[in-house]
């Protein structure tokens, strides 16, 4: 019988793990058990530290719920969730990048036609977003579903709002036969992420900036390529340099070019000056099933 001693326990624990029946699982839980073994005696890790730690994990648990993703948001700030998404999008040069998702997607978001307010009479200043769906030969993409969600002009979502149990700021688009496609919204305000929680708690303890740069959320799916979670943001917006999630790519920068009162991007007149975006979001093939990640 091996008795447990400080310098054999990780080998046994290794060991334990690796009979799990799945050879992935057997591989992600001996990968986890020997670093983090390695990250408690690299740190020193105290009794005292080990149980602060049991807590707050315990505390994002129970603070989740269908419309607060407290884990996710852990991953985001601690760059997590971006190296996820860079190790599993590795798209060609030519597709759109992906980034994170966030903690305040929710699926069943309505459908909305070309063009459609999905402000719905929200107070901001008008915004429309228009562009084209294409594949990386330029070739447009017909009926190509795009989730759009974000932040209102006070950078709050939805769930954020007590108050709120309908869909708020969010629709479904689909791409015309020519690829084209029309959000009209309002423009987004630059936010910071929750800080009455556990993740929020731990951000306030550093000198880490807790604000996100105004941004758009796109979820795009079409079938036979890769689905494309992405950002858009809006150029000169602060913290585009130090966004907390780690979300801000070059290309996803985007100029919200002012217009004045007249016509509209989606075939209309306003009456106020309104903003205008243009972005061709790039698919990426999906890979053959005999190449599908494992």
């Amino acid at each position: 019988m091996a008795f447990v001693t400080e310098e054999n326990l990780t080998d046994l624990a290794e060991k334990r793990w690796a009979t799990a029946r799945s050879p992935r699982l057997a591989e992600l839980m001996t990968g986890l058990v020997r670093h983090l073994h390695a990250y408690a005696r690299e740190v020193g890790l105290t009794e005292e530290e080990w149980a602060a730690a049991v807590e707050w994990l315990a505390a994002t648990g129970r603070i989740s719920d269908d419309k607060r993703q407290e884990f996710i948001l852990a991953s985001d700030v601690l760059g997590l969730s971006t190296l996820v998404v860079q190790l599993n999008n590795r798209f060609t040069p030519a597709a759109t990048p992906a980034t994170v998702l966030g903690p305040f997607h929710i699926d069943g978001s309505p459908a909305a036609p070309y063009g459609t307010d999905m402000s719905d009479g929200i107070p901001g200043v008008p915004l429309f977003v228009t562009g084209r769906v294409l594949d990386p030969s330029g070739t447009a993409l017909p009926d190509v579903v795009l989730d759009v969600w974000q932040a209102d002009a006070d950078g709050t979502y939805e769930a954020q709002l007590p108050d709120v149990d309908e869909a708020r700021l969010r629709a479904k688009y689909r791409t015309r036969a020519d690829g084209t496609y029309c959000v009209r919204t309002i423009a987004p305000r630059g936010y910071a992420i929750p800080m009455d929680g556990p993740v929020g708690d731990l951000v306030g303890r550093t000198r880490i900036s807790h604000f996100r740069p105004a941004h758009i959320h796109f979820l795009i799916a079409h079938h036979g390529y890769d689905r494309l979670v992405t950002h858009l943001f809006q150029q000169g917006s602060e913290y585009l340099d130090s966004d907390v999630v780690f979300g801000t790519k070059d290309r996803l920068v985007v100029d919200f070019a002012e217009r004045p009162a007249g016509p509209a991007p989606d075939g209309g007149t306003l009456t106020v000056p309104h903003l205008h975006a243009e972005y061709d979001f790039v698919l990426n093939p999906a890979a053959a099933p005999d190449r599908a990640r494992p």
